[in-house]
């Protein structure tokens, strides 16, 4: 039987990639897409077919599908979500509003697969940054143990949706500049996507982890930079820390005087790792620089990916999300 999928916000950056991630890794679901009024009528190319977007209303909603991709904004996830679980239809949600509930799995399927052994029809997809940062640091978690964090992202203008790059484009917003501040700031100077990634971390990890993070937007279409040192909680070399990325297919890993870029990894699924050295400072520290495409691992992949792991544990019954 096909897989039914239904994505809502359908015409947006992240929603037009999960389209194009369906094709490529689930090219037989059979697709239902929706978005706002003026996208309504626009038709999109998945595999063979031209499949026509509907305008989305909550009370004429078609739940007679498997799963429901949000990619609408949070608004919609807070009232959508809840009667996709009554109706018992499994939805994975790009927005930040269900994330840090205490009920909800953050998942990155790489990283915490096991913790949908408690989903409850509501799943949620964390972060673009912290998605590319917890792929990266989950080995050195794994196998020394993380006492802290520090993380500085330089993010692109993508993150902040289509009109961003408009403005890039025409030079009227973030061309020929850096800016520290993503989202609004909270009252101890943060700013909410700091906040997003030190939490959902802690979430995804250990909340014992002590993190501090900054976060820039810099002049770049696609691609997400994260620049992290993590303190580990047992002694490493560099030879023991190369080891253990090496041993995870999750991550491509370039040498100590390699790195990846924004360019580089535009269109790729892949966490790319490079200038891995130890921290000189700090003793059992390390520094990395961790580079992945925001739209497709950051957000429409991870979506699919957790999509595709229920799907293997439906079609293995006797294979429990633990042993992922």
């Amino acid at each position: 039987m096909k897989t039914k999928i239904a994505i809502v916000g359908a015409t947006g950056l992240v929603g037009r990639t999960m389209v194009s991630v369906l094709n490529q890794r689930l090219p037989k679901a059979q697709l239902k897409l929706y978005a706002s009024p003026k996208s309504a009528g626009t038709n999109l190319q998945f595999g063979e077919q031209k499949i026509a977007v509907v305008e989305f209303k909550k009370e004429k909603f078609d739940f007679d599908v498997d799963f429901v991709l949000l990619a609408a904004g949070s608004s919609i996830s807070s009232e959508l979500a809840p009667l996709c679980r009554q109706k018992k239809v499994t939805v994975i949600d790009n927005s930040s509003f269900w994330r840090m509930h205490q009920d909800i799995p953050l998942i990155v399927p790489e990283v915490n697969a096991k913790a949908l052994n408690r989903h409850n029809f509501i799943i949620a997809n964390p972060n673009c940054s912290t998605i590319q940062s917890v792929v990266a640091i989950n080995p050195l978690f794994k196998t020394f143990g993380v006492k802290r964090i520090i993380y500085n992202t330089y993010q692109s203008v993508s993150g902040a949706g289509q009109l961003a790059m408009q403005l890039l484009q025409s030079g009227q917003k973030y061309a020929h500049d850096i800016i520290p501040q993503i989202d609004s700031f909270l009252e101890d100077g943060y700013t909410k996507e700091e906040k997003k990634m030190i939490n959902e971390t802690q979430k995804i990890f250990d909340a014992d982890i002590a993190i501090t993070a900054t976060a820039a937007r810099v002049p770049v279409f696609f691609g997400h930079c994260v620049s992290a040192t993590v303190e580990l909680k047992s002694n490493a070399n560099l030879n023991d820390i190369i080891e253990a990325f090496q041993r995870e297919k999750s991550i491509s890993l370039m040498g100590s005087n390699d790195y990846p870029t924004p360019k580089f990894v535009q269109g790729k699924d892949q966490v790319f790792v490079g200038r891995v050295r130890m921290d000189t400072s700090k003793k059992n520290s390390v520094n990395m620089w961790i580079v992945a495409d925001n739209i497709r691992k950051g957000a429409a992949t991870n979506a699919v990916q957790i999509l595709q792991t229920i799907l293997q544990i439906n079609q293995n019954p006797g294979v429990n999300y633990a042993s992922i």
